[in-house]
């Protein structure tokens, strides 16, 4: 018999004068993270944390419009910039003592952006940020955080996150449907097929034919000290060969989420749009990369090896 998640009660409410700072976060994580015992069925934290009147910073907007490949200038927010503006936010519940999986060696396995409406640059969001549940996984246990982006009082964006803390099953029964796992550990399974349900985005691996290489990329080995500047993630694997290699990487690796983003500015979708990426493989830092992409599908891989699956659609009305 399966692990079944707890039921998660209705979240409270707690809103925020300013955005969590991340250093102390982060360090609170580190050192917690050791007396932590991931489950499936662990509790969620019932806290939904909101913080009003976040504005835009147009000199940190420009500098990460700069390291992931954007435009700099215009009126409306690159699609994966709300995740990096409420990063703080999810990191005050993943580095808390009720989020149940410890935050060192949590892995980003995939993302689902929905950007409803055209964000600009110059309004003032409400950000809110929750985990929605624990599933069984494969390698361990796996949370979804949802994190929204509302102007006056409209959902403008929103995105879904899957974050996999790898331990050895308690019980084989209790560990979810078999998957293969891609890469070397830091980037996650294959996921079901999200063209089930109408409302997941679309689908990066529903057409096995490879994509066209559509350009080539040279990443210098201080991307991801670069990313970590301008996202606030700076976790040591990123950051430098020495710090990767005591978390069992060769070289540095880049962020996930700045191998995405470059992906998007290189692809141009337009203000509003349905993002699915999955983080298949790590990228090593120096590194070379070829951007594929055909229709509504996009892939970042080095030769045989596939690092980044990913796939832009319309948005659709959001259900009630």
């Amino acid at each position: 018999m399966r692990t079944q998640p707890p039921v998660r009660p209705e979240p409270r409410t707690r809103t925020l004068d300013a955005p969590p700072s991340l250093g102390p976060l982060l360090a609170r994580g580190a050192l917690l993270s050791p007396f932590k015992r991931p489950r499936p069925d662990a509790p969620v934290p019932a806290t939904r944390l909101v913080l009003p009147g976040a504005r835009i910073d147009l000199a940190h907007l420009a500098a990460y419009e700069r390291v992931c490949g954007f435009p700099t200038g215009a009126d409306a927010l690159p699609v994966t910039y709300p995740h990096v503006l409420a990063f703080p936010l999810a990191m005050r519940i993943l580095a808390g003592r009720a989020f149940p999986l410890p935050l060192l060696g949590l892995v980003h396995t995939s993302i689902e952006i929905t950007a409803h409406r055209e964000c600009p640059a110059d309004a003032e969001y409400e950000l809110a940020v929750l985990v929605e549940r624990l599933a069984p996984h494969r390698r361990g246990t796996e949370a979804t955080v949802l994190t929204e982006a509302r102007v006056r009082g409209a959902l403008a964006w929103e995105s879904r996150s899957t974050y996999l803390a790898r331990h050895s099953p308690r019980d084989p029964g209790k560990d979810g449907e078999p998957g293969r796992e891609q890469g070397r550990g830091h980037h996650g399974d294959r996921r079901p097929d999200p063209t089930r349900d109408h409302r997941r985005g679309p689908d990066p691996r529903r057409d096995s034919e490879p994509l066209p290489a559509l350009a080539e990329w040279h990443l210098a080995p201080d991307v991801g000290r670069r990313y970590g500047a301008v996202s606030g993630d700076r976790n040591p694997i990123h950051l430098h060969p020495l710090t990767a290699r005591l978390l069992g990487f060769p070289r540095a690796i880049a962020h996930g989420m700045w191998t995405v983003a470059r992906c998007l500015a290189e692809y141009g979708p337009g203000e509003t749009a349905r993002v699915r990426a999955e983080f298949r493989a790590p990228v090593l830092l120096p590194g070379t990369v070829t951007y594929a992409a055909r229709g509504p599908r996009f892939e970042l891989r080095s030769g045989e090896r596939v690092h980044v699956t990913g796939a832009v659609g319309p948005t659709h009305a959001r259900d009630e």
